[in-house]
Order: C-alpha cells, then structure tokens, then sequence
C-alpha cells in the first residue's frame, strides 16, 4: 500500500467521518455548508461495545429484545431464498484518476493535457468496447474479466452539477440524493424496504465504523473490523478459561435490569455475545484463520485481502443472511503529487485481491448471487499539475460478476469538449446506476429507495437512462 499526497480538504474529511460514524463518540464541528455523514447520531439508537481487540457494533438496536439478534438471524437465514442476492460496495477513497485507469492514449488531447503522466499505447490490455481506450496495466484483473463479460464499465460516471469537494461529493454517492441533508445512506434505505427488524448481518460494514451507505432508519446493520479478528480481549485471562468467562459475560446480558441504562448495557453484552458465536467459525485457531478457501490472496495490501477472504467464506454459510455489505480499498487515490507509483501500487493491490475473491466465489459455486461494485467520489482533473491531478468530476466506476451484462454504459466523451471547469463530462448519473442495482438486481422498486428512479428497469428515469445491468 502506498501513501497518497492527500489534501488537507481529505485529511480532515477523513478525521471528520472517522469519529462521526462511530457510536457513541461526539460530533466535531463541520465547516458551514458542508453535509454531516449519513449515519451521524445513530448513537442515541444503537449500542457499542469495545475492547482492545474487539469491535461490533450493531446500529439501529435499541428496540431489540435480549434475544431477537440471535432469533432474527436465524429467522432471516430460514426466510432467506436460495440465491439471496448480495451487492459488495468497494470504496476507492479519495478519488481515483479514472484517465490512468481506463487511460484515453489514442487522443492527442490526452497527451498534451498530460506529457508526462500519460500513458503509452501498448502498456497495458487494449479496452475492447473502445479502442481509444487502455487498461492500467496494474488493472489487468479487470482487463482479464472483462474479456470473460463479467464486468460492466462506467467510463465517465458522475452527476450534475459536480461538486469536487470530498466531503459533498462523497456524501452525495453514500446516500445516492444530491441532498447534503439526507442522514440515510442509499443501501440503508434499502434495507429498510427489503430488510429484517432482527437481522443486524443484512448490513455488514467491514470496518472499524459504520459505513455512511449503509445507514439505516427502521432496521439494524453490523460493522465489524474484520471478521478473522473478531474476539474479546480479557486483562489478565487466558486459554482454557477465556471461552467460559465470555460465555458467562453474554448470558449475563439476560438478567433483569433495574434501570434503562442497565437494560442497555445488558442488551449489549448478550447481543455482542451473540455476534461472537455467528462468527466464531472465521475467527482465528493457532494464528490461521477458522476457514480454507479455494484460491490463493495476496499477501500484501494491508487487510483488505483478508476481508475478502473471510467475506467469501461468510457468504457461502447460508446461516448469515447477508444482504449489503461496504468496505474500502487499499490505500487512497487521493494523488495530488506523486501519482505514478501511488496508484500503480494501491491499484494493482486492490485489483488483485478483487480477482482473487471473484475465483473464490466461482471456485464455491456462488458467484452468480455476488455483485461487486466499484466506486469512487469522483475523478481527476484532465490536465496534469506536474506530479499529480487535483479534483475533478466525472470518473469510472465498475459492477463485477458473473451475472453482470459485461456491457459498456455511456460513451467515453474525449477530451476535446470539457466543462467550463475543464473536467470530463459524465455520460453516466450515479443515480441511474443506483436505480439498475435495486431493480434488477435485488428486485426491489427503485423509487421506494432513491425518488425519481423509477422501477430500475431499463427506460427513463429522473437521472437519465437506466441501463441494462444484469444479463
């Protein structure tokens, strides 16, 4: 993983959300005009519990019995239908330089705009639906599932009119609304349509907090770091008594309380009791993990890999009812300087790991239930700034699997006509995008979840043409 020369607009954006989506942790103070991350106060409804080692958190809580998160797994995991569809959200955090990844090297433009980060013809695979167009050779991944039409592609992405602040312009994607008042993330308000009041595994956040899509306003969502980490931490107690003792710390969770605040802290130790059982099978055995997969990771890019890996094994135990789930990248693309081997490293780890899961899923036989998406806030500006690109607009985004069309959505514009800001014009809404995954994909009418989208089905909507997104 490589370091980006972020900017201070990202580093406090990054701080911001950092402490916001966490439970139980206070709100900082937010520049004037700029949106609170969907997903801000959830604290007053949910319930944290926290140890050196251990984090769960179940948003959306409160009106859970003592036993209901372990009754409402079971229910939602008998209830669930045989090829449950799942969408896997993946941030590339800090704004991906969509003309290096999906580089335009047949312009002239592009090479005046960019004499010394543009890329060579021949140096990466050839992009068969537009021969202007070339993968980064450390997108080869992409390049090799695309050519298996397992991969939809969004060349010019965005919405208007853009916002290339961080902070706006991602919450605009997490709650898929141009509203910087909306306080539920897009997945969320899914949830609350199509979820279950006791299944918090429907919306899993593969982090240490919740993830702002993922916000919820009826019904509860996990974020957990990692599920191979997932363990309590007791000072001073070791094997063989660290089971009991926790054992006996859940159930503790089912004595009566004398007080509200009682009640609170007991619904938390029995339901993080609960959690630590479901997910017991993938935590780790003697320093390995409590699951084998099919294919090999890799070993480097930090824990993303290993999210993946213990992702793939959880969704092929039919006893998790996973519906949603979010989690970021390797590294930030946030690259106003130094841009060559930032995103040549984070890229190529982030991509390859992405591969491998895909062969995890095909190898266990549920790849055709498993879309992955792609995304970034936005992408970078045209014209180089000697190093690096600073903030743009329109940028590409990625759907992958095998029921994916495989199909190019929107046409790369080029480069001879910018905006007035000089940045790529989209031929995409994001919205649109939105709109196609929750009608086509999980069968649920769009509208009900983002206003003006209509069904999902391909045809007009308020954002533009939804396209044809599942085969």
């Amino acid at each position: 993983m490589a370091r980006s020369c972020s900017c201070n607009d990202f580093t406090r954006a990054q701080l911001l959300r950092r402490s916001v989506a966490q439970a139980g942790r206070g709100l900082p103070s937010i520049e004037p005009g700029q949106p609170i991350p969907a997903g801000t106060g959830m604290d007053r409804r949910s319930f944290l519990l926290r140890s050196a080692g251990a984090v769960l958190s179940v948003y959306g809580a409160a009106a859970l019995a003592p036993r209901a998160l372990e009754d409402g797994i079971l229910s939602a995991a008998a209830a669930a239908p045989p090829n449950q569809p799942v969408l896997v959200s993946i941030f590339m955090e800090g704004g991906w330089d969509s003309l290096s990844v999906l580089a335009p090297v047949r312009e002239a433009a592009y090479h005046n705009l960019r004499p010394s980060l543009g890329r060579q013809e021949g140096e990466g695979v050839q992009f068969s639906e537009d021969e202007e167009l070339m993968w980064h050779p450390q997108a080869a991944g992409l390049a090799t599932l695309h050519g298996e039409g397992k991969v939809t592609v969004f060349p010019a992405i965005g919405y208007d009119p853009p916002d290339e602040s961080h902070f706006t312009s991602r919450h605009y994607w997490e709650v898929g609304e141009l509203d910087t008042q909306l306080r539920s993330g897009w997945m969320g308000r899914y949830l609350d349509v199509a979820g279950d009041l006791g299944n918090p595994l429907q919306g899993l956040s593969l982090d240490y907090s919740l993830a702002p899509a993922l916000a919820t306003t009826r019904v509860p969502v996990a974020a957990v770091a990692s599920p191979t980490d997932y363990d309590f931490w007791a000072y001073g107690l070791g094997d063989p008594l660290t089971s009991p003792t926790l054992d006996a710390f859940g159930a503790l969770g089912e004595l009566s309380a004398p007080s509200p605040a009682f009640a609170q802290a007991r619904t938390a130790a029995l339901n993080t009791g609960r959690i630590r059982n479901e997910l017991a099978p993938f935590g780790e055995q003697e320093g390995k993990p409590g699951f084998t997969s099919p294919v090999s990771y890799p070993t480097n890019g930090g824990e993303f890999p290993k999210r993946l890996a213990a992702l793939a094994a959880m969704l092929a135990d039919e006893a998790l009812p996973i519906k949603c789930v979010s989690l970021s990248a390797v590294g930030s693309y946030d690259t106003h300087s130094d841009e060559v081997e930032t995103l040549s490293t984070n890229l190529g780890e982030t991509i390859e790991s992405v591969l491998a899961f895909q062969r995890d899923l095909e190898a266990r036989g549920i790849d055709d239930r498993v879309v992955i998406q792609l995304w970034s806030e936005f992408g970078r500006r045209p014209r180089e700034n000697g190093s690096g690109t600073d903030h743009g607009a329109a940028g590409v985004a990625f759907l992958i699997g095998s029921q994916v069309k495989g199909e190019m959505v929107g046409e790369f514009p080029g480069l001879t006509k910018l905006d007035a800001n000089e940045n790529l014009v989209n031929t995409s809404d994001f919205r649109a995008m939105y709109a196609g995954l929750l009608g086509q994909w999980f069968g649920t009418e769009a509208g009900l979840v983002i206003p003006g989208a209509g069904t999902g089905e391909p045809g007009p909507s308020a954002y533009g043409a939804v396209p044809q997104l599942i085969a």
